[in-house]
């Protein structure tokens, strides 16, 4: 888990259920060393079928992805460069990913950027606004998209890795995503309000780091489980009962 650097305390039962991930993943304060990132390449590809029945939105400070009439609700904090959000994706957003497909969950990705400031660069930022175009493209397209950034992240939390050119190559990989509108988006990174609001929501959600999943709203404590698909199955059916 990517832990912020913030001196305000952590409050309240989420913060506690979420305290002791801290140990796997990236901090902010540089406590923790990165986890294994997923291989690069053809993620879309691999399950199009069921990303492509996953409407997405964009809402004030997060994304939506999944039937609005879902039974329970996961929230999932992510930073793009965080390499540890890139093993949860490829392992528990895997899981994720097919749940709300059947339509037992939706899940809410709010889309942090505080790597920007604990490393340098803008490269999350740029990221963000990417994923947040990529919301208005059509049904499956925002999954596609964050799964094969996820999957293309570079090793080691580079400043600038995340270009213009380098997520628009990455789009390629995402059948009818490139286009004009989502192609200015990109390189006029016209989503900055959203990112600096998603930031901010991060911020004051008092999570701690990323990745942090809530269920209904409640910390799920799952540990090193978040980066197993099997046992981040078995917690996450433990919790919606």
């Amino acid at each position: 888990m990517a832990v912020r650097g913030t001196g305000r305390a952590v409050a309240g039962v989420v913060a506690a259920g979420l305290i002791c991930l801290a140990a796997v993943g990236c901090s902010a304060s540089g406590g923790a060393a990165p986890g294994p990132s997923a291989a690069a390449g053809g993620v879309a590809a691999e399950h199009a079928e069921t990303l492509s029945v996953l409407p997405s939105r964009a809402e004030r400070t997060k994304i939506v992805v999944g039937d609005a009439r879902a039974p329970h609700t996961v929230t999932v904090f992510a930073d793009p460069r965080c390499p540890y959000c890139a093993t949860f994706e490829a392992s528990g957003g895997r899981v994720l990913t097919e749940r709300a497909a059947r339509g037992e969950v939706r899940v809410e990705y709010v889309v942090a950027s505080f790597l920007d400031g604990r490393t340098g660069g803008t490269a999350s930022a740029r990221a963000a606004n990417a994923l947040r175009a990529a919301a208005d493209a059509g049904p499956g397209k925002f999954a596609a998209f964050q799964a094969e950034l996820f999957a293309a992240q570079p090793a080691g939390e580079p400043r600038d890795a995340f270009t213009a050119d380098r997520l628009l190559a990455i789009a390629d990989r995402v059948e009818g995503l490139r286009g004009g509108a989502f192609d200015a988006a990109v390189r006029g990174e016209t989503h900055r309000a959203w990112v600096a609001a998603a930031e901010r929501a991060f911020q004051d959600s008092g999570v701690g780091g990323t990745p942090s999943v809530l269920v209904d709203g409640k910390a799920l404590d799952a540990g090193t489980g978040l980066y197993d698909a099997g046992e981040f199955g078995r917690i996450l059916d433990g919790a919606l009962g």
